[in-house]
């Protein structure tokens, strides 16, 4: 056995000490949430990776309840935010509140100040409230005053939003949505799934029996953990070559060139590499595979390519730029 294989063994024996929480963590939401597989695991992921989730979907897909269930399977604190086009940063981050007893100015911390955080309908606040959150995710600090406080680890924002509703609403800029991680799309649920939701839900007071899993002290550990995860040459060469194929589709010869106005930024490759080894990870493995990175391209790219108004007439999405990127590049 080689060296490199020695220390895949190593990894793949600390992995699976370390992912079987998480794996507890699914079954417990499972209890509440019916079906959604692809947003739970998808939670899990942006948690692993230190990435925030955008997701969308109609009204009534359990996408609030989804994170509840998360955020009461790991005992720390949680934060729910009602975006509303009459909030203020300060509501959001927080402000400068005067004490009489001294006659100074103290910080006021606002509910950012938590290790999960849902912002509810995120394109119902104005573009300022929007920018306070924004920023807190990719600084992971907040500057009040004159005074800068590091935000608490694990700092994960799960952002909501409603795709169907325009009126009232402030869409996310294209430079602002690159922030985040991965974009997950939540469709309805399978006739099946329908029926199990009646069974379970369909009562006055339904029960939400989560018990807590996990601790921020084993989120932490479990980052690096996954920061260890090996990944063979040619599966970042692939990563790199799927970002490339969406600035660039004809090097790869791939005929989607007209669909496409701006490709994915670096920022897109970064997530693929962590969410790779996150998924990795959640499997209870060393090691990160092709299927790895197919497992989360879409989510990780659908956002951060923007398609031509030709593409629009033709009725093609960024979705379907993916799609070709992904069958046309050579899988390793």
């Amino acid at each position: 056995m080689s060296v490199a294989e020695l220390d895949v063994k190593q990894i793949g024996s600390k992995v699976a000490t370390a992912s079987e929480p998480f794996r507890r963590i699914l079954e417990q939401m499972h209890r509440v949430i019916v079906g959604q597989d692809e947003l739970l695991h998808r939670m899990l992921v942006g948690l692993l990776s230190r990435g925030h989730l955008l997701v969308e979907g109609v009204p009534g897909l359990a996408k609030t309840m989804a994170v509840a269930c998360l955020a009461r399977a790991i005992d720390t604190k949680f934060q729910r935010l009602q975006f509303t086009p009459d909030l203020l940063p300060a509501d959001l981050i927080g402000t400068l509140i005067y004490r009489a007893s001294d006659g100074v100015f103290v910080a006021q911390k606002g509910p950012i100040f938590a290790n999960i955080i849902l912002a509810d309908e995120i394109n119902r606040a104005p573009a300022k409230v929007q920018s306070a959150l924004l920023e807190a995710m990719q600084e992971r600090q907040v500057t009040i005053g004159k005074e800068t406080f590091k935000l608490d680890e694990p700092f994960h924002v799960l952002a909501t939003q409603n795709p169907i509703e325009q009126e009232g609403t402030y869409p996310l800029p294209e430079a602002q949505v690159d922030r985040f991680m991965m974009k997950v799309v939540v469709d309805y649920p399978t006739k099946e799934e329908e029926r199990r939701i009646l069974d379970r839900m369909a009562v006055t007071n339904p029960v939400m029996a989560i018990t807590p899993v996990l601790s921020p002290r084993e989120i932490r550990a479990a980052h690096e953990v996954v920061d260890e995860i090996y990944m063979d040459d040619k599966i970042k060469d692939y990563i790199v070559d799927i970002v490339l194929a969406t600035r660039e589709p004809a090097t790869y010869k791939i005929p989607i060139a007209e669909w496409i106005e701006y490709g994915a930024s670096p920022r897109a490759t970064l997530a693929l590499t962590l969410g790779a080894k996150a998924t990795a990870f959640l499997a209870g493995r060393g090691y990160v595979t092709p299927q790895d990175v197919k497992t989360i391209a879409m989510d990780v790219l659908r956002h951060r390519i923007i398609v031509t108004y030709e593409a629009e007439a033709e009725e093609k999405t960024s979705e379907h730029v993916v799609k070709a990127v992904l069958e046309h590049v050579a899988v390793p």
